[in-house]
């Protein structure tokens, strides 16, 4: 009995601490995906386990194109350990504020809203941990901070659980000149 009471009032908090993206509708600037990535990005991140711990550090680059509808976002990542590692996104609208992703490494098909300044990604991954895999629970925000800066806030859980935090801040590089 002792337990199910837990779990109640657990799953009350998680479900009063759930703000909808449209929460976010009226703040500036607007975020637009397809031009915030229309010049390559540079991202630093880190992955925070549930204690605060830095467990990872990394640095990403993104270039990215155009076909048709989607959006493809190529990311290369080099983690403070040496290893390097590669997810290409293709991102679709779904709708009025709404897009559709999948990667190699995502499970299914990635959804993601956006309202105002934000975006809200939700998936499941296929992390490699230590020789194994894991399937994990992403909920990912981004918010738009000035036409060039973008930070990123994602919560790792799996089963419900909170495995860590994963904080970015991504820096679309300056044009070109001709």
């Amino acid at each position: 009995m002792r337990q199910i009471l837990v779990l109640l009032v657990s799953l009350l908090l998680v479900s009063c601490n759930n703000i909808g993206v449209e929460h976010y509708a009226r703040e500036r600037p607007t975020l637009d995906l397809v031009a915030f990535f229309s010049r390559p990005v540079q991202a630093w991140g880190m992955f925070q386990n549930r204690s605060g711990e830095v467990v990872k550090r990394f640095h990403v680059r993104i270039e990215s194109r155009v076909e048709g509808r989607q959006l493809i976002l190529d990311e290369r990542f080099l983690y403070s350990d040496g290893t390097r590692q590669r997810r290409v996104w293709t991102l679709e609208p779904a709708g009025a504020g709404h897009w559709r992703g999948r990667a190699d490494d995502v499970i299914g098909e990635a959804r993601g809203e956006v309202a105002g300044n934000a975006l809200r990604w939700r998936y499941r991954l296929d992390l490699p941990v230590d020789g194994r895999h894991w399937e994990v629970d992403l909920d990912d925000w981004m918010y738009l901070m000035d036409e060039d800066t973008m930070i990123n806030r994602s919560s790792m859980s799996k089963l419900g659980v909170e495995l860590g935090q994963v904080t970015l801040f991504f820096r679309r590089q300056p044009q070109s000149l001709p």
